[in-house]
């Protein structure tokens, strides 16, 4: 009984022994082992582990948590998801004046911003409105986060990354001010009168360097109008500055914003913002879509950003379990998805915000592994490239540009003070693929973490182990979006017409540029054929217009932009 338990505990040790390349950089790096998780296998769940160090150990994950998040999000909504802004009249229309008022309803698009009213606007005046006689009423009802603007996180409050979640978001709560040094000039780059700016610069013919290369800011919300403040002195020679800052409500920002481009447009509005839910009797007058979920979880994993990370936790949360979606109801949903999927491991997970920008979230190097396995298995590719790509984009960029690791490594880095983390794949000069997390909580992370990481990332690559089981799925099935009606939702069974294609095509990319309750008309489709675009009109539950077929996504992503550009900016591509 005693040789057995010997011998199982020194095959313990062997099996996950840390190989000597990675003991050797860990004695370099002079970081404690104990302030280090690391977690390294063949790819996918069925995967053997290479390295492990402390994988169970709960850690401070920063924003590597967030793709918990992210991956949540794909499974429970799919990867062509749109996240939709409703427009109601709550009124009647009569010769060009709406009599009552513009009804909007957020539902937290993350993406919202000013790019998007052009289309907004467009939408609005294909409803025959050429006058608003009531309000513009906004409700931000699906949320219920309270009001804050900041999470106050640290002793920087009003950058970007702080800004806090709103159903109604514009611009990821972000103002800008704009300074033109060499025409001694400052401007709002959106109307906005929910903020002042005052400006105090003092110009100076000095080189644009130091302290004469960058305005003073300082932000003071005494006043019911918070105040902008530029001060200090800023040299002539200096290019244009933007200041970017979290300083007002975004649904104030976006209903200036949204005026001010009405009136520009001969759409004049009498009344003023006001807040409230849709009435009862109001009537729906279109949806304006985000771009793909796919493309919503990428930016925010690429780029770690925060704002999306904490909108993606509370639309699970509401659509888990109803809205209004709160932070409890989110960090309930990703762990009810991902453990219904199959897809979290053990030990203590606190999710807290899901973006990492946190002190109180906690998870260990093995359970973000096992999700990494389990979105490997699922999705390969199509969900690695939501990360950051070594050497090309997000936050390892520039980290590996120069290295053996450039395009061999898909990452998530998370970085907070005394935190320095990393997880995601790489793949070796053999092309075989490795899950890798690399957890570091120590009082030298900052740097002497980065580099360790850094160094094992490398020595992985250089390996020549070659691969033993498939490499991860390029071709994926995209998931069809659900209930994505840009129209109406009025079922109807008149026979389906069709236009341009007499049989059925063999390809599979279609754009779909519209859904109707009634056969859509002629002055519509004559619109699509004036583009040069092939179509056909597809009855089941209503009318879809659907452009195409295209061989691959590549030829059907080109008609997309014209579709979004001409005849509607929700248009999305199916495949079929």
């Amino acid at each position: 009984m005693l040789r057995s338990i010997i011998v199982s505990l020194i095959l313990s040790v062997w099996l996950y022994a840390l190989p000597q390349a990675i003991n050797e950089e860990i004695r370099k790096s002079g970081i404690a082992k104990k302030d280090i998780s690391i977690y390294i296998k063949e790819a996918g769940k069925n995967g053997k582990v290479v390295a492990s160090l402390n994988e169970y150990k709960t850690r401070t994950p920063a924003s590597v948590i967030k793709v918990l998040t992210t991956y949540a999000a794909a499974l429970k909504l799919g990867f062509d998801y749109r996240w939709p802004t409703q427009f109601y009249k709550d009124g009647t229309v009569k010769n060009g004046l709406l009599q009552g008022d513009l009804v909007i309803k957020g539902f937290g698009d993350p993406t919202l911003n000013d790019k998007d009213l052009e289309t907004i606007v467009t939408n609005i005046r294909a409803k025959g409105i050429d006058e608003i006689k009531g309000d513009i009423v906004i409700d931000r009802s699906y949320f219920k986060v309270g009001d804050k603007d900041s999470s106050g996180f640290d002793e920087y409050p009003y950058s970007a990354y702080n800004a806090m979640p709103d159903a109604m978001m514009f611009n990821e709560r972000v103002v800008t001010v704009c300074v033109n040094p060499k025409e001694n000039k400052v401007h709002k780059k959106n109307v906005d009168e929910s903020y002042k700016v005052v400006n105090q610069l003092e110009h100076v013919n000095k080189p644009c360097k130091g302290k004469y290369s960058w305005p003073g800011v300082s932000i003071d919300k005494s006043e019911v109008v918070p105040i902008v403040l530029l001060k200090g002195k800023i040299s002539k020679r200096c290019g244009n500055r933007n200041i970017c800052k979290v300083v007002t409500k975004p649904y104030k920002s976006f209903y200036y914003a949204l005026k001010d481009k009405l009136e520009k447009e001969g759409i004049k509005v009498r009344g003023t913002l006001k807040l409230g839910k849709i009435p009862q009797n109001a009537t729906m007058l279109f949806t304006h879509y985000s771009e793909t979920l796919e493309e919503i979880i990428s930016e925010t994993s690429k780029e770690s950003n925060n704002l999306y990370a904490r909108h993606l936790l509370l639309l699970l949360g509401a659509k888990v379990y109803g809205a209004p979606a709160t932070l409890q109801k989110g960090r309930d949903a990703i762990v009810q998805i991902l453990k219904s999927k199959g897809a979290l491991g053990e030990g203590k997970l606190r999710i807290d915000n899901g973006s990492g920008l946190s002190r109180t979230s906690k998870m260990n190097a093995k359970l973000l592994g096992y999700m990494y396995d389990d979105a490997y298995d699922r999705y390969g590719v199509r969900w690695m490239e939501t990360l950051s790509i070594a050497g090309v984009d997000g936050t390892i960029k520039r980290r590996f540009r120069n290295t053996v690791v450039k395009k061999r490594a898909w990452m998530k880095t998370g970085t907070l003070r005394r935190v320095k983390n990393i997880g995601g794949y790489v793949k070796n000069r053999a092309g075989k693929f490795y899950t890798v997390v690399i957890l570091i909580n120590s009082t030298k992370a900052k740097y002497r973490g980065a580099k360790l990481q850094d160094k094992i990332i490398q020595w992985l690559v250089k390996t020549t182990a070659k691969p033993t089981v498939k490499s991860p799925s390029k071709i994926i099935q995209k998931k069809k979006p659900a209930s994505q009606n840009i129209f109406s939702k009025v079922k109807t069974t008149v026979p389906l017409k069709t236009k341009g294609v007499t049989k059925t095509p063999t390809q599979k990319y279609y754009v779909q540029a519209g859904s109707f309750s009634k056969m859509p008309n002629g002055e519509y489709l004559v619109k699509i054929e004036a583009l040069g675009l092939r179509y056909s009109v597809r009855h089941a539950d209503n009318y879809k217009v659907l452009i195409g077929a295209y061989k691959d996504e590549k030829e059907a992503r080109k008609a997309l932009e014209k579709v979004r550009e001409h005849i509607n900016a929700g248009a999305f591509i199916v495949k079929l």
